[in-house]
């Protein structure tokens, strides 16, 4: 809900405002995936000075063109984000421009911890903050101003499962690195932690747990679905979490959950819809396996109608080595109200001696 879609503007905005002036006659550079790259961009432009993002090849087409909205040159350099803060510092020295750390710096870090001021200032009896946690930037301002208000306040970072970067780097008692991995989060999937946040996080953060992308899926879906809420992947994590937790822990504390950013790209945003309906059981792919005759098709509909289910897609298969010939293999994806109404359907088929495979 900020402007430019998460909390990375104030970091930048903080950041960029207080460059002496001859800095921001020449600029500033910053690496990239798509949120910080907008933060910088749009803070530049409120500073009228120019700005130059780098950001990697395979970066959202919608973050680039939102960042390039907001006035600043993008060069796509590098497969992922590691890749693209290299190039900045050679970029930054040939033109004089001055770097904008995503989250390894003091300033950045301070104007990401004005959100735990909002909190206090909201909840004066908040008990636990559950925060995201890539590079380390935000976690490190909000543990560091909500434990100087109020030491008892538990702060947690979220990290996913593919990404645990600080999580092991804390276990190791120092900076280690991630080689690889993947995850929908592309926001908090960062290989190494900056120098400044992992001190930080040691001294103020009482524990790093993990989430998986499923459990990431469901929370964005939910969101989006009960609280009119559209996150990104990175800005649901620290919910997602929370809401894994739901069936053993008591609701007994006063609880905030970061919702860090809401930038998704709109084609990501499709699947997940489809995959949360999947997961709630309100959406059911089968396979069926039909005489290629005229009516088999008319008997599987009148199952479906029989238990007040919806037919969304269908999609027919004659040729694939998977299917006999004189057969025909349909698929068929529909909609249910809970998990409840799949078995019903199920229990239909059977009776009906329909043969049939579930795939989601």
């Amino acid at each position: 809900m900020q402007k430019t879609g998460s909390f990375k503007v104030r970091g930048a905005m903080l950041k960029i405002s207080n460059l002496p002036i001859d800095l921001k006659k020449q600029g500033v550079i910053a690496a990239s995936a798509g949120n910080h790259a907008q933060a910088v961009a749009f803070a530049s432009s409120i500073q009228k000075i120019s700005s130059v993002i780098v950001m990697p090849k395979n970066a959202s087409p919608s973050k680039i063109l939102a960042t390039k909205s907001y006035g600043a040159k993008v060069i796509l350099e590098g497969n992922n984000y590691d890749e693209a803060a290299e190039y900045v510092e050679e970029y930054s020295k040939r033109e004089n421009r001055t770097v904008i750390p995503a989250f390894d710096d003091a300033e950045i870090i301070a104007g990401q911890g004005t959100i735990g001021l909002e909190i206090l200032e909201d909840l004066a009896d908040v008990d636990e903050i559950y925060v995201p946690v890539g590079g380390g930037g935000l976690i490190s301002g909000i543990a560091m101003a909500v434990k100087s208000s109020n030491p008892k306040v538990k702060v947690v970072g979220v990290e996913s499962s593919s990404f645990p970067t600080m999580k092991h780097s804390i276990k190791q008692g120092k900076i280690s690195k991630i080689s690889s991995g993947h995850t929908i989060a592309d926001g908090i999937s960062i290989k190494t932690p900056g120098d400044l946040t992992f001190n930080l996080v040691k001294k103020y953060v009482d524990e790093i747990v993990l989430v998986d992308d499923p459990s990431i899926v469901k929370t964005m879906f939910l969101l989006m679905e009960r609280a009119k809420i559209v996150s990104e992947a990175a800005g649901a994590a620290s919910l997602a979490y929370l809401i894994s937790l739901s069936k053993v822990h008591k609701n007994d504390k006063n609880v905030v959950s970061i919702v860090s950013g809401g930038n998704v790209d709109m084609y990501l945003l499709g699947q997940i819809v489809s995959k949360g309906l999947m997961q709630t059981g309100r959406m059911l792919k089968i396979f069926v396996d039909l005489p290629d005759k005229p009516g088999a098709l008319k008997k599987i509909v009148d199952e479906i109608t029989k238990a007040n289910i919806n037919i969304v897609e269908v999609e027919h298969d004659r040729l694939s080595t998977n299917v006999p010939a004189g057969t025909a293999g349909v698929y068929l994806s529909l909609e249910l109200e809970n998990k409840e109404k799949s078995m019903t359907l199920i229990n239909l088929f059977k009776k009906e001696n329909i043969t049939f495979n579930i795939l989601t």
